[in-house]
Parts: structure tokens; sequence; C-alpha cells
């Protein structure tokens, strides 16, 4: 007899952390981020002055981290067997806990915390996500990240 994949993401609950593989956080993505989104702060696109700052140059801006969950959960977990559609649920909880500073390289680990049936078939997954930046005992953010799935 086959194993459901609801049964096999049950399992996987409380499991191992996942993480995504390293990131640089360069000028220009930040750059690009300030023009889609229209935050021009000095903070993250003016280098010049940024330096002059307690940060000592620019850095990313928290909401362009947290844009990145997206490619990163992909990258950490890949495809979910059994998954029809996937969306993005929101968040229980977010904190920017330190900032990333252009030029630094980052990585987000996932621990899938939590799996409740809202509907026939469809799943609400829990992550508690943390970003990490190289070399710093710090993260960068701390989220619970809610994923809604439809299951086969």
């Amino acid at each position: 007899m086959a194993v459901k994949p609801q049964s096999a993401l049950r399992a996987a609950v409380g499991g191992p952390t996942r993480h995504s593989g390293w990131r640089q956080v360069t000028q220009a993505l930040v750059d690009d981020f300030a023009r889609v989104t229209g935050d021009h702060a000095f903070i993250h696109t003016d280098p010049g002055r940024a330096a002059a700052t307690r940060f000592r140059g620019t850095i990313a801006h928290g909401l362009l981290t947290l844009s990145l969950l997206t490619t990163l959960l992909h990258e950490a977990i890949g495809h979910v067997p059994g998954v029809r559609m996937g969306v993005n649920y929101g968040f229980d909880r977010i904190r920017f806990i330190q900032p990333v500073p252009v030029g630094s390289r980052i990585r987000a680990a996932f621990a899938l915390i939590g799996m409740e049936e809202r509907d026939a078939g469809f799943f609400l997954f829990t992550y508690d996500v943390t970003v990490e930046i190289e070399g710093s005992k710090r993260p960068a953010l701390a989220a619970n990240w809610l994923i809604g799935r439809w299951l086969e």
C-alpha cells in the first residue's frame, strides 16, 4: 500500500532543519529592490552617505531579505511531493534582528513545525525560518511563515 502524501508530510513535522545555499546580497540587488518598491532611503542606495553611519555602508532593505525567502525555500526544500499548488498564507511573526550589509552572504534555515488541515485537501504548513549572515553570530531575520498547500 502506497503512503499518502499527507502521511509523509506529517512525518516531516519536527524533522531536521533544511538550509538554502549562501546568496550574496549585492548593491545591484538592493538598487533593483529600491526601484521596484520606491524605497530609496540613502542607507540602502547611497554607499558614500551610508559609510558615515553606524552601519559603515549600505544595508539591504529588511523587506528585501524577507522577499528572498521564497527562492531560498525552494532551494532548501525543493519539490514537495503530492502538492498540487501552494500559496503564501502570511506570517505569524517577523523580526528583523540585524541589518544585512551589502556584500555579505545570507542563507535561510527552515524547520517545519506544523501542518494543519484547514479544508478538504488544503493544508497550512508552518515553518520556523531564520536568515543567517555568514560570519555573524546573530541572524538577520526570524519568522514563522505560513504556507497553504493543496495536496493530491
